[in-house]
């Protein structure tokens, strides 16, 4: 028997056409795909990867083994999705992995609703970002994600996915009480140029897009304060360091020391919910999608209105 999450390296190496696209697809570093890969190989006696120089490309044994993979997942999931759909009712584990914001502003509700309604369903909440939290669906460690992407920054969804739009989230520009800026009705990108940033470190999507936001400008916008978690995020805000951007999803009350300005253009990212398409038919997943939709805090799929996000 093959260990299904080697398997799964190895595919992804076939799909994204090196280690390094495996790695990022999945959520995990280069070296530990290789070690996945290696320790495939040697289970199944044979070379899988032709590593000439900086380029891998897979053996006719590697190519068999990523088409079986797919096939061999293929059954499990829709024999899990047919064990669900003859008990008619939602039951097993699910595992929902979500953004930081999102697991305060809605996921939490929505899985504590789930699991009042369905007492068989055993709801699990893994906190992570995009990028990784495809990974952990595509793997299967995940059954859905909340996940998000800007309009300038899109997320590339695996063609082995499903997607639906839950709604857009705008962001404001947060500033310390006594900025030039703070009392101002709307700021610009322009008028934020030679600001300090706080913000997500390299990789994170929202450092992507604070980046590529001023690209436009000419400008490389200088984060000097790069820090994942909103709570510190504020405190810096509330010390006077710098400014930042702060999505109304989960945002919650911020201190009086800190304000909050409209930007123009504004910017809002797009939030979904992705799952395996072939699960499909279970009725988890659609319980927990349709749970999903009904916290969503903005009412339609728009973008939500000031009154609303406050």
């Amino acid at each position: 028997m093959f260990d299904l999450n080697r398997l799964r390296a190895l595919r992804a190496v076939a799909t994204h056409g090196s280690v390094t696209g495996a790695a990022a697809a999945l959520g995990y570093t280069p070296s530990a795909v290789s070690q996945q890969i290696a320790k495939l190989e040697r289970e199944t006696g044979s070379e899988l990867l032709d590593r000439q120089g900086g380029k891998v490309e897979l053996t006719s044994a590697g190519w068999l083994l990523a088409e079986a993979t797919d096939e061999v997942v293929a059954v499990l999931e829709r024999t899990r999705s047919r064990l669900e759909e003859q008990r008619d009712r939602p039951t097993g584990r699910l595992v929902l992995a979500a953004f930081p914001t999102a697991c305060r502003g809605f996921a939490a509700a929505a899985l504590a609703g789930l699991a009042r309604r369905h007492h068989a369903l055993d709801c699990r909440l893994r906190e992570s970002d995009p990028h990784h939290a495809l990974g952990l669906v595509v793997r299967g460690e995940a059954d859905l994600a909340v996940v998000h992407d800007w309009h300038n920054t899109p997320l590339t969804l695996p063609t082995s996915l499903s997607v639906a739009e839950l709604g857009e989230d705008l962001a404001d520009v947060a500033l310390p009480e006594g900025h030039p800026l703070a009392n101002r009705d709307v700021v610009t990108p322009y008028d934020l140029r030679e600001e300090r940033w706080i913000g997500q470190g390299t990789g994170a999507m929202c450092h992507e897009w604070l980046v590529r936001s001023f690209a436009g400008l000419g400008i490389e916008p200088v984060i000097a304060y790069q820090i994942e978690e909103y709570a510190s995020q504020v405190a810096l805000l509330e010390a006077g360091l710098g400014v930042t951007m702060l999505p109304r999803l989960g945002r919650g009350a911020l201190p009086p020391t800190v304000r909050v300005v409209p930007m123009q253009p504004a910017p809002s990212r797009r939030v979904s919910v992705v799952w395996r398409s072939q699960a499909d038919r279970r009725p988890a997943v659609h319980a927990t999608l349709a749970a999903l939709r009904g916290h969503w805090p903005y009412a339609g799929p728009g973008r939500p209105d000031r009154e609303a996000a406050a």
